[in-house]
């Protein structure tokens, strides 16, 4: 029926996703994960933290997570990837968690010629 009042509760918007980063100096994966990550903001909420790998908070999340490359990205706390970040599966992964992203006009660079 429309415009009826629903006895439920309105559901609360899921908190921000928290991403560590644990990276390391002169990584290109730790540099490219970055540049996905702030792409993905756009269209999700995401806090991202950055941990260097050479602090005892890096070492120690290195060791319990057992990561072989950099970086290794942790999602809630929880192990997501370490090396090249899979942005698909990332994408997924949010997608999953707040719903499919708004579409987003385009813009056009003009015309050549």
């Amino acid at each position: 029926m429309v415009g009826s009042a629903s006895n439920e509760p309105p559901r609360a918007a899921p908190a921000a996703a928290l991403v560590t980063v644990v990276e390391s100096e002169a990584c290109h994966f730790c540099a490219d994960a970055h540049r996905a990550l702030v792409a993905l903001a756009v269209d999700f909420p995401l806090v991202v933290d950055t941990v260097d790998i050479r602090s005892t908070a890096g070492h120690d999340l290195v060791a319990r997570h057992r990561a072989a490359m950099s970086p290794l990205v942790l999602i809630d706390g929880a192990f997501f990837s370490h090396g090249r970040l899979p942005r698909r599966k990332l994408a997924k992964l949010l997608d999953q968690r707040f719903g499919a992203p708004i579409a987003r006009p385009t813009r056009s660079g003009g015309t050549h010629g």
